[in-house]
């Protein structure tokens, strides 16, 4: 499906910014960066615009980001067979690549009297296969 069908069954609107965003993510195999997309989107990016666009889509269950460290975020397009909200992410130290690895087996864990969870992110840090070569 492209972007724009996408953005249609969803029930939202059809913008530059989205459309080339959504695109950019469809043609990845691995998350990319704010500054990979700025460098891809050229003109069309705008950051406030950006930030904007990715909360539309996040919220619409489109894309999700993933927070390496407290500096970096990535994105990447959610295709409905392999994400849930509780998916496993691996990070390759070297190359900085993000890739997801969809479901993982269920981590069981315990929350305190009165915290509710909502969702549990895993990510795996280590050297890829591509780099292990």
């Amino acid at each position: 499906m492209d972007a724009i069908d996408l953005l249609r069954e969803k029930g939202l609107k059809k913008t530059a910014q989205r459309v080339m965003l959504i695109s950019l993510l469809q043609r990845q195999e691995v998350a990319l960066a704010e500054e990979d997309i700025k460098q891809d989107m050229g003109v069309l990016y705008d950051r406030i615009t950006f930030y904007r666009t990715v909360q539309t889509l996040m919220e619409a269950g489109l894309i999700h980001c993933i927070a390496i460290d407290n500096k970096t975020v990535k994105y990447a397009l959610n295709d409905d067979s392999t994400h849930s909200k509780e998916h496993s992410h691996f990070y390759c130290e070297r190359c900085h690549s993000i890739t997801c690895l969809g479901e993982m087996p269920k981590i069981s864990y315990t929350l305190p009297d009165g915290f509710v969870g909502r969702e549990c992110e895993l990510l795996i840090k280590g050297i890829c296969s591509l780099c292990r070569r």
